[in-house]
């Protein structure tokens, strides 16, 4: 059975990825507006009425701001996210359609296995997902300031991992921003710089060394790069001898363009 992967949009704009089998579509946040969403449903052959849930990450708008449109396309599909981030959220999605979830505890859908995980960020009680179909995993881990051990912990086993890398430190410190927004992405509730990311990898490719797909995501449209990302992670990597290519697949996912689908 394929068990596949699509990122619709990743970055500092907007975010919403794809979750994949032959008869269960899932989402992962709604950032960009319902007509990309739908665009991008179409374009990977999924279905509409295939979409069975989509879960929400936190309430900031680059990971909600088509959450009520796509609702009212997709009536089939319920939405899941925390009790702290439905608190802050503001969606009219029906509560009949609204589902609460909490870390470390399973939720099913359809053949679908989907475990929360706590992150590090500043907002309302903010959740990664590890998604499970077969003995495979794909993990979701955005919008954190720090991968901690229950990250690290949730995310070892990943096959598919896609993981911030939202800036480069240097660019972010000598860019535009005012300094109590440099501090906040910098700070243990922010986001992961790209070197913050390269390391993370490294503690995941010590647990396990088996080959993997890393995407990096969430970059910042002002203090990063694609290319930058991407080398700055592969320099890390290759000072302890992992390649891309050889030991695993590493690759920046962009804002405003639909990834190929990944199968595992």
């Amino acid at each position: 059975m394929k068990f596949a992967f699509c990122s619709f949009s990743s970055g500092s704009s907007g975010n919403c990825y794809l979750v994949k089998t032959g008869e269960t579509a899932i989402l992962i946040d709604a950032g960009i507006s319902a007509s990309r969403i739908l665009s991008g449903l179409s374009r990977t052959g999924t279905n509409q009425e295939d979409v069975k849930a989509l879960f929400v990450t936190h309430e900031h708008s680059d990971h909600i701001s088509g959450l009520d449109a796509i609702a009212s396309k997709l009536p089939g599909m319920q939405v899941y996210t925390s009790a702290g981030t439905w608190g802050n959220l503001r969606a009219r999605v029906g509560g009949d359609r609204r589902e609460r979830v909490e870390s470390g505890i399973e939720t099913t859908i359809g053949d679908i296995e989907v475990i929360p995980f706590s992150l590090s960020h500043d907002a309302a009680e903010p959740l990664g997902y590890c998604l499970r179909c077969n003995g495979k995993q794909i993990s979701i881990v955005t919008d954190t300031g720090v991968v901690t051990d229950e990250i690290l912990s949730a995310i070892a086993d990943s096959d598919i991992l896609v993981l911030e890398s939202n800036h480069d430190v240097e660019m972010l410190m000598n860019g535009r921003y005012p300094p109590m927004l440099k501090q906040r992405i910098l700070g243990m509730h922010g986001h992961l710089s790209n070197t913050a990311a390269g390391e993370a990898v490294l503690d995941i490719m010590a647990l396990d060394r088996k080959p993997r797909c890393i995407f990096l995501a969430h970059l910042s449209r002002d203090n990063n790069s694609p290319q930058l990302a991407e080398q700055t992670v592969s320099a890390i990597l290759a000072e302890m001898d992992y390649w891309s290519g050889r030991d695993l697949y590493l690759k920046p996912l962009l804002r405003d363009r639909l990834s190929p689908l990944y199968e595992v």
